[in-house]
């Protein structure tokens, strides 16, 4: 495990996840969001985001978490483990409400608990098992030779990274 990144739904983890795991294995760690986004909500041009992306992938050793799927198959192919959170729209649609009003290291601003729902996002979420998640496991399946992990709840996540600190200390 070298070049490894993270998807799923949003709201599934895969921040938190990738984090815990560059904290087990000391492999740095790259958020999409914060290569994509300015801190004042407002995007990136897509060249400069590409680039950046490209920077990332150039390295020796990464975790990149987040899914854009329009560059999700550059990623497949730089790298070699794909670990899924492929949990329920619930538990997603928990993990976003969580998250409100903290800080978070993978997004250059705070979300406010009092934010008014983004109901484009919300419906995205909602729909991601049927929409976009065929789309990425067909992706995935294009690459055979990649170690890919899925996981279906977040206990499975837990047990895995409780076993790899372990195996690193």
């Amino acid at each position: 495990m070298k070049k490894i990144i993270v998807i799923g739904c949003p709201g599934s983890g895969k921040s938190t996840f990738a984090r815990a795991l560059h904290e087990a294995t000391a492999i740095p760690l790259v958020h999409l969001d914060m290569l994509y986004w300015n801190a004042d909500r407002t995007t990136v041009p897509k060249p400069v985001f590409l680039q950046r992306l490209q920077d990332a992938i150039a390295q020796e050793t990464w975790i990149i978490d987040g899914n854009y799927g329009s560059t999700m198959e550059i990623r497949l192919q730089a790298a070699d483990t794909v670990f899924f959170l492929d949990y329920s729209t619930e538990v997603c649609l928990a993990g976003i409400e969580a998250r409100k009003g903290k800080p978070r290291a993978d997004l250059p601003w705070i979300e406010p608990a009092d934010d008014p729902e983004d109901t484009e996002f919300t419906e995205y979420v909602k729909t991601f098992y049927e929409t976009n998640r065929p789309s990425i496991l067909e992706l995935v399946a294009r690459f055979p030779e990649k170690n890919v992990i899925v996981f279906h709840e977040r206990m499975e996540a837990e047990k895995f990274l409780r076993n790899l600190y372990t195996k690193n200390t």
